[in-house]
């Protein structure tokens, strides 16, 4: 061995090129194309169309305005004037932080019936593939799904390849809020599965608002499951950087700041949405009490400390979870830094027993889900912590859920 195949440069060339291959090697699921877009999406243009919109007269504000200046103009308003701007910017008011809860989802109930019917038509448009005629099919049969009466659409928009968040318990009412934060391959069509249904972003909210009213039936929860930024396609090079993550941090913290009430706050961050977690944690909200990652790629800092945030950081990883194969390490903007499971690390280190590899975190019965659930309902003193020796529970009891 030479003194150049130990040289400091060799090094950092042999760790890029580890990660690059582990993420590609790793991948488990296909590339998800996203359809072109010529001009301006439908979200986009309905939130231009309400820029120049009126109320009886009135003009309206601007849709990029302070949550609560909007939540000041939507209480000025009457039922019906409000109903109407629903109905006449379905996709400007049902993305709206700052709009009622409960407006939302009538205006997204609404725009995605309209996205059914352009999906309808594209089903028989000759001028598309037959692949691009499939996915239309496909898209028809999401939307059937989420204009299902009992679903609460908190966001939904049809661009690309889809975003879309969806709310589980009543959100105005609830005394404590969860949200969880999905990994790669998240979109429309990724949303919910049949198969393997709490590796999908509404199920893992699901499970994990059904487990929380296990551990503490009084307790009044709301679960969002948040699908409402683009993701990494696929686990490649794309994974292995924070440019999704960053504009998806953005993003959550932009509806961490529009919940209504004063209900403290959880995030549950699965794989690469530890990384959209991570990036968002020096602007979160105070009410954000906790951060709980599983699965985790890292946080893209290299100790719990270095997220500058008050919420409390736990950390899981099942023993049978390939991302533990990755190299925790960021060099040159590629990968995302230290182990969150790692002591360095300084996480509140929890079991995952019985979770079952990448995506078995969410299954109900496993004590993945229970600490989960623990931790949205406060509940942190009878965690279950990795080791033996209860170290995750150091300093907590139920009193910390004030």
């Amino acid at each position: 061995m030479t003194s150049f195949d130990t040289s400091p440069q060799l090094n950092v060339w042999r760790a890029l090129l580890a990660l690059a291959v582990v993420f590609v090697m790793l991948a488990t699921t296909g590339w998800t194309a996203l359809r072109n877009q010529r001009g301006p999406t439908a979200l986009e243009a309905s939130v231009t169309a309400w820029e120049h919109g009126r109320i009886d007269g009135r003009r309206l504000p601007d849709a990029q305005s302070a949550p609560a200046r909007l939540a000041r103009f939507f209480a000025s308003l009457s039922d019906w004037q409000r109903r109407s701007l629903a109905r006449r910017y379905p996709l400007a008011v049902g993305n709206m932080n700052g709009a009622p809860v409960e407006l939302r989802y009538l205006a997204n109930r609404a725009a995605l019936r309209k996205a059914r019917e352009v999906e309808r038509l594209r089903m028989h448009d000759t001028r598309l593939s037959p692949s691009g005629q499939r996915e239309a099919g496909r898209r028809v049969h999401r939307y059937d799904s989420l204009l299902d009466p009992d679903r609460r659409i908190l966001a939904f928009d049809p661009a690309g390849s889809g975003k879309v968040a969806e709310v589980f318990g009543n959100l105005d009412r609830a005394d404590r809020v969860s949200v969880v934060v999905p990994g790669v391959d998240t979109e429309l069509l990724t949303f919910q599965r049949t198969v393997r249904k709490y590796s999908a972003p509404a199920g893992m909210a699901e499970s994990l608002y059904a487990a929380e009213h296990t551990v503490s039936p009084d307790t009044r929860t709301a679960v969002i499951a948040w699908a409402d930024y683009t993701s990494p396609s696929g686990l490649g090079l794309e994974a292995a950087t924070a440019a999704r993550a960053a504009d998806g941090s953005f993003r959550l913290n932009a509806l961490l700041r529009a919940l209504p009430g004063r209900a403290p706050v959880s995030l549950f961050c699965h794989s690469y949405g530890s990384v959209v977690c991570g990036l968002a944690a020096d602007g979160l909200p105070g009410r954000v009490t906790d951060i709980a990652v599983a699965g985790s790629p890292g946080m893209r800092v290299e100790k719990a400390a270095h997220l500058n945030t008050s919420a409390r950081v736990w950390a899981m990883r099942d023993a049978d979870d390939w991302i533990q194969d990755v190299p925790y390490l960021e060099v040159g903007g590629l990968g995302h830094g230290a182990d969150p499971v790692s002591a360095a690390f300084g996480a509140r280190v929890l079991s995952a027993r019985g979770a079952q590899g990448h995506s078995g975190y969410f299954v109900p019965g496993t004590e993945s889900l229970r600490n989960f659930a623990e931790i949205g309902v406060g509940a942190y003193g009878t965690v279950a912590c990795a080791g033996e020796n209860g170290t995750c529970r150091a300093g907590l009891s139920e009193a910390a859920a004030a």
